[in-house]
């Protein structure tokens, strides 16, 4: 991400800022950064997924969103842009003219070299305070990997990692995917 502005804003003049604005930028603090653009690799890996997610969860109480959507974690006073996000609220039974999710069960990364670092940490840490989550997961675009940090109640968050050849269990929706499902249409082969 790259610094947009160099002064404070204030969450109402984020959102207002970016109704309008050529690119898209992350809100954390203050300050908001220029979102970077996704390869066609990137692009293929969340469209798979999301693809895979809604038609799995179709019928069901979920919606299932792109890198379109806002995710605002309220605690850090921060707006994210994750690459595909569900959520199963009595409020998202229907989609609507929202722009906003701010109660998801399940929110999905996949990581680019200009990113990594934030999805690992950065963004680690602010999604597992939001009290809806119950799993955040990180998807590879170098390798067939997916990595899961799965939610435990008490316990704490459990972390998984599928490589090629496993089934991906969604727990948070109740769905299984073949990890080559989501590598569909790119140049990433089982290894």
């Amino acid at each position: 991400m790259q610094l947009a502005e160099q002064h404070a804003l204030t969450e109402a003049e984020y959102l207002t800022f970016e109704e309008t604005a050529a690119l898209r930028h992350e809100y954390v603090g203050s300050e908001a950064y220029a979102m970077s653009e996704g390869s066609q690799r990137h692009n293929r890996i969340s469209l798979n997924t999301a693809s895979l997610l809604l038609a799995r969860l179709a019928g069901k109480p979920c919606q299932v969103f792109m890198s379109d959507m806002k995710l605002r974690v309220a605690r850090d006073c921060a707006y994210y842009y994750p690459d595909v996000v569900a959520t199963c609220s009595e409020q998202a039974k229907v989609a609507n003219e929202a722009q906003v999710v701010s109660d998801p069960v399940l929110v999905i990364e996949v990581l680019s070299p200009s990113t990594e670092a934030t999805d690992r940490r950065e963004k680690l840490h602010a999604y597992r305070h939001l009290p809806s989550l119950r799993e955040y997961v990180l998807i590879s675009q170098d390798r067939q990997q997916v990595e899961i940090y799965r939610h435990q109640g008490d316990l704490g968050w459990l972390y998984i990692t599928y490589e090629p050849g496993d089934t991906v269990e969604f727990a948070a929706v109740g769905v299984t995917l073949q990890i080559s499902d989501l590598y569909a249409g790119t140049d990433i082969i089982d290894t």
